[in-house]
């Protein structure tokens, strides 16, 4: 996506508040900002057995006091807003220094926090000093530019990565380590690398393949470097020299398998031909009179009428009208009605023979092209 001239597949050395001045407005898929997080440190760390915990003291994280931070941070998220597209999304990263601040502002400059999503470390960094509980999760803050306008989440895609079970707001993520972990002479080359594993949510959640993903605070390239290998296209900033070259070596490095639709892109049900529940009846997959029953183990049970509809004491209704009254809230009917499968003996979501005729449908458009 060469559009616009933006600068795609680029680490730019720079002020991201000047950089991102030079990009066209409303150019943005999706934000990734993994900011300073204004960690306040006063005095340094020591582990048990004497040695110095390699700490966060660098000076692009020290502000002079939290008005200089909140100016700064009110600064790059509303240039970030100005090339957000009106469908875009940002995520924003930090930790309890910074993340109510952040989300403060956020909300101030008008986006619409969709989510706040827990990264819990399944191997934190201990509280050495035992003093406090152990830090173990950060916090990330996902909004959408304008309230109310369509944005991009895979739910299904989520949903299947997590089992087929719904993706929930808490991630357990191991800390970036090992051959993962960048390092440079034995030491860290940035003492806050993301796991890629973390990234790989986030691009896989909220965009597709040939969107433009923009990072201001590149670091190690984490973002560009899962959004390479995911076929998005990606912009990243960042103002010290040293990291951009670890970036460029990184994604350089990385040789994504070559892109073919089917391997990336799963449309969701939304975007699938409508099947009325009726069709299923013309086409012989359920038949008038045959039983349906609420839920795969429930005892509540309704009859298919000849015109497309259940009865149920005394009630006729369509399969979500009848299903909204008995759990007394909201309920698609083709996840929560089942039939009885005489092949199998066992009870199948009906949502099954919505899928066989969308087949059957996608099979014949392939033949008559």
């Amino acid at each position: 996506m060469g559009e616009q001239n933006l600068p795609l597949g680029q680490v730019i050395q720079g002020d991201c508040l000047q950089i991102l001045e030079t990009l066209p407005e409303k150019s943005v898929d999706l934000i990734f900002a993994d900011p300073p997080y204004n960690l306040q440190l006063q005095q340094e760390l020591w582990r048990p057995n004497l040695t110095k915990v390699d700490a966060v003291d660098d000076d692009w994280d020290r502000f002079e006091n939290f008005a200089e931070y909140d100016r700064f941070t009110r600064s790059w998220l509303a240039a970030c807003r100005r090339v957000l597209k009106e469908s875009g999304t940002l995520w924003v990263i930090g930790s309890y220094h910074n993340v109510y601040r952040v989300g403060k502002i956020m909300m101030d400059l008008s986006y619409w926090i969709l989510n706040d999503v827990v990264w819990i470390k399944s191997n934190p960094m201990p509280n050495f000093r035992g003093t406090r509980f152990t830090n173990a999760h950060e916090t990330l803050l996902w909004a959408q530019k304008n309230k109310g306008e369509p944005y991009t989440f895979n739910y299904h895609t989520m949903k299947s990565l997590n089992d087929d079970l719904q993706m929930r707001s808490d991630w357990v993520i191991p800390l970036c380590t090992g051959k993962e972990r960048i390092k440079i002479n034995g030491n860290k080359a940035h003492p806050t690398q993301k796991p890629e594993a973390l990234l790989f949510r986030v691009l896989a959640s909220s965009s597709n393949p040939g969107d433009v993903v923009l990072d201001p605070f590149l670091g190690s390239g984490t973002t560009g470097a899962v959004a390479k290998k995911l076929h998005r296209d990606w912009i990243g900033i960042e103002q010290d020299e040293g990291y951009c070259r670890i970036a460029r070596e990184r994604i350089a490095a990385i040789r994504p398998e070559p892109y073919a639709k089917e391997l990336y892109v799963f449309p969701s049900k939304r975007d699938q031909p409508r099947i009325p529940f009726g069709n299923l009846l013309e086409t012989g997959l359920l038949k008038p009179g045959q039983t349906l029953f609420f839920g795969q183990q429930g005892e509540i049970k309704a009859t298919i009428l000849a015109n497309g509809k259940l009865k149920y004491k005394g009630q006729s209704g369509s399969i979500h009208q009848l299903g909204r009254m008995i759990r007394k809230g909201p309920c698609n009917g083709w996840e929560h009605w089942y039939y009885f499968d005489d092949k199998t003996g066992k009870r199948v979501v009906i949502d099954h023979l919505r899928e066989q005729l969308r087949k059957q449908l996608h099979d014949r458009l392939r033949e008559a092209a």
